[in-house]
Parts: C-alpha cells; structure tokens; sequence
C-alpha cells in the first residue's frame, strides 16, 4: 500500500498522507475486504501506534471517501470521519492531515547525493544500486533511500530543481545491481508499459548454496503466498499459483557454491529466490528462503543468533541484477546496460576457489 504520493518531492515537508486500500496489498480479494479504519492506518503507518491513529482519527484529521458497489473507488468527496471502527471497503480513499505537533517521522536528507550512473539520456536514467539500501521510504526504511538520493541529486545546481524522477522497477533493500528511473511522466509510462508487456529483458547473477551440475535449465513452476509459513511476505512454489518461468545457467562453479545467470520470464514477487530454493539451491545470505522461518524473525527483530550467521555466510542475500534491456522512448532502439558482480559477491567467489 502506497504511503506517499507517487511524485512527492522527498525535499519537501509531509502534511498529507493518501492511502488507497487495496485487496491485493492484503492478499484477500476484493469482497473479503472489510477492514477497520483504524486497523487499516495502523498497518499502513507504522511508526504510529493504534490508539495514537485512533486520537487523530477522533480529532477529525482523517477524511474518507467509502467505495461502494456503485462507486469502487468513492464518489470523489472525502468526509471527515471521526469513527475508529468504520469499515472500508476496496477501492477506499484515506486521506489523513498530519497533525502538526505529530509529524510524520521526518524522512531526512540523504547522507550523500553519491549514485552510481550507468546509463543517462533525456529520458533514462540507470544506477548501479548499491546492496543494504532501499529503493525508496517504506516501513523501517524512511530515510536515506534511493529515490531520495536521486532527488537530491537532480536538485543540484547543474540539474533541474523541479525534475521528478520515478522508479521504474523495484529491487529489494538486499539487492544490488541495475535499475531503471524515468526522468519524466512520458518516459515514466513507457517504462512501465514496457515492463507490463514484457519487452524489457533482465538477467541476474546469483550466487547459490551447492555445485550445481547440469550447464542450463528452465524452472517453470507456478508461484503464490505461501500458505504454510509464519512470515506473511514469504512465497512458495504452489499449485493454484500465478505462472513463473526463470531461465538460468551456469557461470561459475566454487567450492561448495555456484554462480548462476537467471533471466525471469515472468515478474513474480521473490520469483528468483523462490525458484532457486525449489530446485534445492537457494541463495548464499537469504534469510528467507532455504532456512527455517525463524531465521527471518529473529534477523527482523535484531537478534540473529551466531548460528544464524554461519548459516548465511554474508550480510545479504547473494543477489544482482545484472543486465537490463529496454527500449528508448524517443528513437526506439534498444539499449543494454551492465553491472558487473557486486564487490562483496566477488570477494565471496574468490574466497572459494
């Protein structure tokens, strides 16, 4: 569920947040939702507690325009909405004025302005993203994120102070490599139409548990929430489960480990992850997949224990995108652009040979 606005300036101060409640976001469909709108602010401002969203809704900062069958996403006018219990429907609009003395907690400047251009054009934009940081504010990650690097960047002296640049794609927080930002609405909405249609083509490096023998495959193998886990982000390989194929191949072989090139047919969530840890090789570092649940919620709640450290082997998860294509939206031709293997990934690799 999207917290900011789409083309906020990450400069400027917050005194409205935009909620959309939307079925997909919870994993339900859209008649199960009936959600509170204090459970419903609470999920989605994490850094308020229940009975603090509860008081700004009673004190009349929360505004709501109800979908309903004949309205699926509101009749246009949102009302102020001084009840904690209201049920919202799909489609719903929340609205919530800041209060003043309750900011929103701050999303800081940057620490650095520094990005890794790849590629640059009238249109493109591609970086080289550096592992452990977040594309853009979310959860425990408010600060310090790609996105707003990037606007800082473009707000320098020798760029234009009113660009708003958007993420075309996402990379999770772990994971390093290429991305792709539109430097305006046009480009933005080709991008994205490219990705949607599945004419852009994405290659990954991935380093993985295990000596792989065969040279080269195809996992086709459907993908939906798994059903069995106590982590509710988590994937699985299930039958009823949205299509997923991911080509791969072998690039390097190590003691104990192998580098494997994956390109994703299809964009499922955690599809690579998911994938590799089916056919029995998951990533070298995933806290989530190839290791027990708990792994994960005690590396959440910062207590990872020493085990769970040798398991892992390294910070992250081991990895990168690795080659981006796409088209141009001005001449149409192709562009391909390359990262090599993360530094961290490689000292890995050598250290195994």
């Amino acid at each position: 569920m999207r917290v900011f606005k789409k083309d906020r300036d990450l400069n400027a101060s917050i005194e409205e947040v935009e909620l959309r409640v939307d079925a997909s976001a919870m994993r339900l469909t859209a008649a199960e939702v009936h959600v509170r709108l204090d459970v419903f602010l609470a999920m989605c401002l994490t850094w308020r507690s229940r009975s603090a969203v509860q008081n700004m809704i009673r004190e009349g900062a929360v505004r709501v325009d109800a979908a309903s069958p004949e309205h699926p996403e509101g009749c246009g006018t949102a009302k102020v909405e001084r009840r904690p219990g209201r049920k919202l429907a799909h489609g719903s609009l929340v609205i919530v004025t800041v209060p003043e003395d309750q900011p929103v907690r701050r999303i800081e400047p940057p620490s650095t302005t520094e990005i890794v251009v790849l590629y640059e054009d009238d249109d493109a934009l591609v970086l080289d993203k550096p592992a452990l940081l977040a594309v853009h504010p979310s959860g425990r990650y408010l600060s310090d994120t790609l996105i707003q690097r990037v606007h800082a960047h473009f707000h320098s002296e020798r760029l234009h102070r009113d660009a708003r640049p958007r993420l075309c794609h996402r990379l999770d927080r772990e994971t390093s490599g290429v991305i792709l930002i539109g430097k305006t609405p046009p480009s933005h909405a080709e991008f994205m139409r490219q990705f949607e249609a599945r004419e852009t083509e994405k290659e990954y490096l991935a380093i993985v548990h295990g000596v792989i023998e065969e040279e080269r495959g195809t996992i086709d193998l459907p993908i939906g929430p798994s059903r069995t886990s106590i982590v509710s982000l988590k994937m699985a390989v299930i039958a009823d489960g949205q299509e997923a194929a991911t080509e791969w191949n072998v690039v390097e072989r190590r003691r104990n480990c192998t580098l494997v090139a994956c390109r994703p047919l299809t964009g499922r969530q955690h599809q690579i992850r998911v994938h590799l840890d089916a056919i029995g090789h998951p990533l070298i570092g995933d806290k989530l997949y190839g290791v027990d649940d708990a792994v994960f919620q005690r590396y959440a709640d910062g207590v990872s224990s020493e085990r769970d450290l040798e398991l892992l082997e390294i910070e992250r998860h081991a990895l990168h995108n690795h080659r981006l294509v796409f088209s141009s939206p001005s001449t149409g031709g192709r562009i391909a652009v390359e990262s090599p293997l993360a530094a961290d990934l490689r000292s890995y690799l050598d250290a195994r040979d």
